[in-house]
């Protein structure tokens, strides 16, 4: 077909572009923008309890601390981030925790947490953090529409991600940071929701943090979608449990990142096996034909199936004839 002689030339282009990342890298682990300042959050510590009056003592504190942050952000003059802010400190909205400080940390609940018996978490890539948070969001509200009463979706911008274009988003570093927190906030769930069924849900690059924690993860699936690789060579080197799945858009550009890791001196560049193919082994759920951000639209393909895998009636979300496991 005509479109293979191009997706070729893109495939080289993006290799090219991994071999010059294995030379910047190492320079460029320092650089960056300075972080705008935020004072330390008040709210530190788990949560004990899913009582709604526990809840809502929580969401009110870390109101606060969001607020906090904004009127910082405001001071130093950086009026995107007092917007974004300010929008996040709104009545209606629900953290279990927020730090304003290196880019921003937020643990936002969308849906009724204390009686949820469906919990799905979100795990952002590249490119998603305190300015850009509304796209997590978004995808957090749509899903929370879609599964219907009785389920919370948990937008989880738990580290700090990489920019989309970067050498940063090739290497696994910021996943092995984040890894252990994701960890650590996914007991304490379990622990306040020991009855609830979980899924944890990875987009893009958050599919390489899902696999660094995945051993830690007491879940009942694990979604992973728009992935570039996970950097193990199959489902089952996660060392995990729960139910792998894997789907991808048709038109989502990550079909074209070469499928390759490079071990270096200084990094590893790159992660290695597609999970959508037969040789990574996971299950593979219908996707549909959108693009790279449009796997939690509303009314898409690949929504309704992830919301029926949170759901526990993964059945129907297959695609027929890939189940790989």
């Amino acid at each position: 077909m005509p479109s293979h002689p191009r997706r070729s030339r893109l495939r080289r282009g993006l290799l090219a572009a991994l071999v010059a990342a294995s030379v910047a890298v190492p320079l460029s682990g320092a650089a960056g923008p300075a972080a705008v300042p935020a004072p330390a959050p008040a709210v530190r510590g788990p949560l004990r309890t899913a009582a709604p009056e526990a809840l809502a003592e929580r969401y009110a504190a870390t109101r606060a601390d969001i607020g906090a942050a904004e009127r910082a952000a405001a001071r130093h003059g950086d009026h995107k981030r007092a917007a974004a802010l300010h929008t996040m400190a709104g009545p209606a909205r629900s953290f279990l925790s927020f730090d304003g400080r290196d880019g921003g940390r937020g643990v936002e609940v969308v849906g009724d947490l204390s009686h949820a018996e469906r919990i799905a978490v979100l795990v952002p890539g590249a490119g998603i953090g305190i300015d850009h948070y509304w796209r997590l969001r978004n995808g957090a509200l749509a899903l929370r529409k879609e599964l219907g009463e009785r389920s919370a979706v948990i937008a989880w911008l738990g580290y700090r991600t990489p920019a989309t274009v970067s050498p940063a988003s090739l290497t696994s570093g910021r996943a092995t940071e984040a890894a252990p927190e994701l960890v650590r906030f996914m007991r304490e769930l379990r622990q306040i929701k020991p009855a609830a069924r979980t899924t944890v849900l990875c987009h893009s690059y958050g599919s390489v943090v899902c696999a660094r924690a995945a051993h830690g993860l007491r879940v009942a699936d694990i979604v992973l979608y728009g992935s570039p690789g996970t950097g193990y060579r199959n489902a089952t080197a996660l060392r995990t449990k729960a139910t792998v799945w894997a789907g991808r858009g048709g038109d989502d550009w990550i079909a074209d990142v070469p499928h390759v890791e490079l071990r270096l001196p200084f990094v590893d560049i790159g992660f290695g096996t597609d999970p959508v193919s037969p040789g990574f082994g996971a299950e593979i759920f219908a996707a549909g034909s959108g693009g790279h951000s449009d796997y939690l639209k509303t009314g898409s393909e690949p929504l309704r199936n992830i919301a029926r895998i949170v759901a526990g009636a993964a059945g129907s979300a297959k695609t027929p004839g890939e189940r790989h496991a």
